[in-house]
């Protein structure tokens, strides 16, 4: 196999990111931009992130999950604790999610650590979920190998016949994840690959510096 991807280009010509134009709080930026993403660009799934964590095995590795919601004080998600994600931000907390808007022909990237969120905000939110995903956070044991995928219908009707007509518990295996961000990169795409990056860190006082990045 050998294939040439050299040809691939683009000129992104949309946008600016200006200093001036920007707040001192990378969140209020976040919520902007995010803002403007969902309400002009037909992006499908706008709160879709890439999560990338280091496994237990020392690799990174990177998989598409669902923000579903942001504070001033981070950004929380929802996910089987028990599964390889879970176990990866449960040993080390320091993770990076990115957000590619190629519509907006925008990037999001944040650093940050990962830490649970409380035992009842995770109820809250699992209550709020559809009773079909709410089996199935029970019926899957997450990242574990199966036979096939009878094994997940056969669960699925056993659970169905057992909850029927009554609440379905969250399992204490399943919840939500906080990252509090650390790092936030925002990359806008420009004309002749000169992109523009701008990037916010905590110092030590806990205040963001801003820095201007080279592309």
């Amino acid at each position: 196999m050998n294939t040439d991807l050299g040809n691939y280009r683009k000129s992104y010509e949309k946008q600016e990111l200006i200093e001036k134009n920007l707040s001192d709080n990378p969140l209020e930026v976040f919520q902007k931009w995010f803002h403007e993403v969902d309400t002009n660009f037909d992006v499908g799934e706008t709160n879709a992130m890439t999560l990338s964590t280091i496994g237990l095995d020392g690799f990174p590795k990177s998989r598409v999950v669902l923000l579903k919601k942001f504070t001033y004080e981070g950004f929380i998600f929802y996910t089987n604790y028990k599964s390889e994600k879970g176990k990866a931000i449960l040993k080390n907390p320091n993770v990076c999610i990115s957000f590619f808007w190629p519509e907006a022909e925008r990037q999001v990237i944040i650093k940050g650590k990962a830490e649970k969120i409380a035992e009842n905000l995770s109820d809250g939110y699992f209550e709020s979920r559809p009773r079909g995903s709410q089996l199935g956070a029970l019926v899957s044991n997450q990242s574990n190998v199966i036979k096939d995928r009878g094994e997940l219908e056969y669960r699925l009707k056993v659970l169905e016949e057992k909850y029927k007509g009554k609440e379905i518990p969250r399992p204490d295996f399943w919840g939500g994840f906080i990252v509090k961000p650390v790092e936030m990169e925002f990359w806008q795409g420009r004309p002749n690959r000169l992109h523009d990056r701008i990037r916010y860190q905590l110092n030590q006082n806990f205040d963001w510096v801003q820095e201007r990045l080279s592309p």
